[in-house]
């Protein structure tokens, strides 16, 4: 693992796989995850198939920076995005965290970039094809949403857990990562897998104070709607049927908006990319690439 300075200041750490030769994919992960949030056997996947992958930490979560002290309220952001509440100041928005991701390219001289996002990656992402699409060739926007009110949204068992903060003593924080199985595959759901990758992020990193700013950043963006009808950036939507952290329908709704959007929607997924999906998943994520 490596790390870079932005000229902003914002530090962030990455890694990579494979040679920088070939089409670069930059992997952005969701609220709350560090970069294992992609796995590195589905790093290793994608770049069996010809690719240069990045996956890196955002901005508050695992070895990037920490905006220590900067301290959100995530029920009043929320409140002030989905109910009139009073509006909140965020410390950073979506476009900041998109500017994260685009500048660690630009400093790595990455000239051909395929970017893929799940979840708030996915929102990253969209944001990416917004502000700067002549930087990409390509979007993946995999279980994410528009950020429409009246699609993708939870269910309140899973907004819930959500939002429920995580315990900090290390053997509760790896138990209490079986909870995601209310969003996750039904078919594919591995506790032990969950409990393992729990663990390692914990001792890679537990920040639980950064979450609620990223929380912040989503909510402070807002509908990304009418922004999205005119991004002309060729976007592949991928989304699980039994996901109910963000409803399929928000990866409908993306794939709606975006003019000439591709859609996969996959059985067997929820809000996770399980392992026997690893290559279906990066298969469609080159072949979209290729493809235009």
């Amino acid at each position: 693992m490596a790390r870079v300075t932005l000229p902003t200041g914002i530090e962030i750490e990455y890694e990579e796989f494979g040679t920088r030769a070939d089409p670069t994919v930059l992997l952005v992960s969701g609220f709350t995850s560090q970069l294992l949030g992609w796995d590195e056997g589905f790093c290793r996947e994608l770049a069996s198939r010809g690719r240069h992958v990045i996956r890196f930490d955002n901005r508050d979560v695992g070895l990037s920076t920490h905006l220590d002290g900067q301290l959100v309220n995530m029920k009043a952001a929320r409140d002030a995005a989905f109910f009139g509440g009073d509006p909140i100041d965020p410390p950073y928005t979506l476009s900041d965290m998109a500017a994260d991701g685009l500048g660690l390219v630009d400093a790595l001289e990455c000239e051909i970039v395929d970017v893929v996002g799940m979840s708030m990656g996915g929102m990253i992402v969209q944001t990416m094809a917004i502000d700067r699409p002549e930087r990409i060739r390509s979007v993946v926007s995999v279980m994410s949403t528009t950020g429409a009110r009246d699609v993708g949204q939870p269910t309140p068992e899973a907004l819930e857990r959500l939002l429920t903060a995580p315990p900090s003593n290390r053997d509760e924080y790896i138990e209490a990562s079986v909870g995601a199985e209310i969003w996750s595959s039904k078919r594919y759901f591995d506790p032990q897998r969950a409990r393992e990758k729990a663990a390692a992020s914990y001792d890679r990193m537990f920040y639980p104070e950064g979450p609620t700013r990223q929380y912040a950043a989503i909510m402070a963006s807002g509908d990304r709607t009418e922004a999205l009808r005119s991004v002309e950036v060729p976007m592949l939507v991928i989304h699980g049927n039994d996901d109910t952290l963000i409803h399929p329908s928000g990866g409908e709704a993306t794939a709606a908006v975006v003019p000439g959007a591709k859609l996969l929607m996959l059985d067997d997924m929820g809000h996770d990319i399980p392992e026997p999906l690893w290559p279906e998943i990066a298969g469609a994520i080159v072949d979209f690439g290729d493809s235009v």
